[in-house]
């Protein structure tokens, strides 16, 4: 079976946010991550088929959602998970949020790295928690934690460090050994980690397999709130459904307090999606890869071929952290949306010498997308 992701899909007039933000605006929206490809014909059957019932009532607990995403933790990552430690939630940020205040009081702090997607950095602002952050590295051309350099601020009041893996935005997929050394930091320090690995099923390396942190050891497990989500990988993020993975009872349990009576419960045309995105999605997610690995490879072509330019390829998601500060650009992003493009500002990650260049789009958006930043660039040097 072949899938079109060539198709070019007109988005301007869907209410889309990606699309809408310079509307009647000669911009290329390229900043936040969702992909301009369709959602695949199992997931949109399985809604249209649950839009067909016609009632749309309260939803029991999701059972055979919850059966089919084991099997798929099984198969995909050798991860072994019991029905009792998942929970369905409408979103992985509202999981990160929920995270900080069932795991940190108001006097405690949480531990982040950085740059990181923003809503880690909100996280901390919307709980009232003080945070402290560690910066990520190059470390033999990969984005590392550097821990040497926080161990003199670290006090007894952290509680709870938040990871990203697959990073976001630098797009390193973390190996054992490196998550090792992030667990090794969680026990000395007695951290409860919350790992979003929303990314994950966009890995983009053939060789590079994604690990879940929990599935370190039991320790690991026994500390981790994992998130996981259909919503990037098959382009539903508007849905509004993820997976919270919490095997320790007890956090279970405090993580559950604090969502009640906030947090709704996922609707019932989410839930059908996410089913079918895992039961049947496997084919068109291997081709998207396939063009997604193009995308980037382009891209990475292009980027080097600047001196004032650089980029880590990243290694898994569909975000390009493109390093412009030799550009002399005070607001990198409002120079490129002069010259037509709409990336998102480094500065919303911690770095303003950056860009995140969203290239999860079809090819014909992404040349006329590079020939517009290939024209910026000798423009400013």
């Amino acid at each position: 079976m072949s899938f079109n992701f060539d198709q070019h899909i007109d988005r301007r007039t869907s209410n889309s946010l990606k699309w809408t933000k310079y509307k009647n605006k000669d911009i290329i929206p390229l900043w936040i991550a969702d992909t301009d490809f369709k959602t695949p014909d199992c997931v949109i059957e399985a809604m249209r088929n649950r839009i067909d019932y016609g009632i749309f009532g309260y939803p029991n607990k999701p059972n055979a959602l919850i059966n089919i995403f084991i099997q798929y933790l099984k198969k995909k990552f050798n991860w072994d998970v019991d029905e009792d430690w998942i929970i369905i939630l409408p979103g992985v940020v509202t999981g990160l949020n929920i995270s900080a205040r069932a795991f940190t009081n108001s006097n405690e702090n949480i531990i982040t790295y950085t740059p990181i997607y923003p809503p880690f950095r909100y996280t901390a602002k919307l709980s009232q928690r003080d945070q402290l952050c560690i910066p990520l590295e190059l470390i033999n051309k990969r984005w590392l934690p550097n821990f040497s350099s926080v161990i003199k601020k670290i006090t007894s009041k952290e509680k709870l460090i938040m990871l990203c893996n697959p990073q976001n935005p630098t797009g390193t997929v973390y190996k054992h050994a490196e998550l090792q050394e992030q667990l090794l930091f969680a026990q000395k320090y007695d951290l409860i980690v919350c790992s979003d690995e929303i990314h994950c099923d966009l890995i983009l390396e053939p060789d590079i397999r994604h690990i879940p942190f929990a599935s370190l050891s039991n320790d690991a497990a026994q500390r981790t709130i994992t998130f996981m989500s259909p919503s990037k990988t098959f382009n539903i993020a508007g849905l509004s459904v993820s997976m919270a993975i919490i095997p320790n009872s007890i956090l279970r349990e405090r993580f559950i307090k604090v969502r009640q009576g906030i947090v709704p419960e996922v609707n019932v045309i989410a839930l059908a999606a996410a089913e079918a995105a895992f039961r049947d999605g496997s084919q068109w997610l291997k081709e998207q890869i396939i063009y997604l690995r193009k995308n980037r490879d382009s891209l990475i072509s292009l980027v080097n071929k600047f001196s004032c330019l650089s980029i880590i390829p990243p290694e898994a998601t569909y975000l390009g952290w493109i390093n412009v500060g030799k550009l002399g650009k005070s607001n990198p992003c409002s120079y490129f949306e002069s010259h037509g493009l709409g990336f998102l500002s480094g500065k919303d990650f911690g770095d303003n010498n950056f860009i995140r260049f969203n290239f999860g789009c079809t090819y014909n958006t992404l040349q006329k997308a590079m020939q517009r930043f290939e024209k910026a660039v000798k423009a400013s040097t």
